[in-house]
């Protein structure tokens, strides 16, 4: 039998290829858009993390989803610093989610509110992401636009307390083969993880609509 990772991974190859596929994202990192787009961008991030992370205190302790809550890999207050960089101080008072944005953001916060199982499963396809496809991002912002490396502007994609991601990354996936699920609830947690692609690929379409450039 397959480790479940392998599963997870296996089934949602197909989600992840078409995210990868995205328009708008081929525009961003062909430096065919301007900074503004990856600002909106990473305010949209801003409103998934924001999800992720308020949920995160209340799950540490519980026996699903606690093993993934890392501090190492928490996201926000990077974002933060990006948004104050890319925005300016008042970063706040502009924020402005997509309306798949807010769908996504919402689903999140519903299953950390009442399916940690689920929780994972948005937890491995955002986390695992950005610590894979999320340096690509990072390298090709920093040329595009002059940010320093690794400094204020793509912070987010900095794990900067993680001194090896392979071996993060397989540490990882061994918590979620051993994750405490039946095959059932393991089967449900395969779906929420391509259904959290697909939410994401919907935010990428609307920020396509919103930076047409391929069209």
């Amino acid at each position: 039998m397959d480790p479940f990772s392998a599963v997870v991974r296996a089934a949602s190859q197909e989600q992840h290829r078409a995210a990868e596929a995205s328009p708008f994202l081929g525009d961003l990192l062909g430096g065919r858009l301007g900074v503004e787009a990856f600002a909106r961008y990473t305010e949209q991030l801003w409103f998934v993390y924001e999800a992720l992370e308020s949920g995160a205190g209340t799950l540490a302790s519980d026996p699903v989803a606690g093993p993934f809550i890392r501090p190492e890999l928490m996201r926000l207050a990077a974002l933060e610093r990006d948004l104050a960089h890319l925005r300016g101080p008042g970063w706040r008072s502009t924020l402005d989610a997509l309306p798949a944005t807010r769908v996504y953001a919402d689903r999140i916060a519903e299953c950390a509110h009442a399916w940690p199982a689920g929780y994972v499963a948005h937890h491995y396809t955002r986390y695992l992401g950005d610590l894979s496809g999320g340096q690509i991002i990072r390298d090709r912002a920093e040329r595009t636009w002059g940010f320093p490396r690794k400094g204020d502007g793509v912070r987010f994609y900095v794990f900067d307390r993680i001194d090896s991601p392979a071996a993060f990354k397989r540490d990882y996936r061994h918590r979620l083969d051993e994750v405490r699920a039946d095959d059932l609830e393991r089967q449900r947690m395969v779906a929420e993880c391509q259904r959290s692609f697909a939410l994401n690929s919907a935010v990428l379409a609307e920020l396509g609509e919103e930076f047409p450039l391929s069209a």
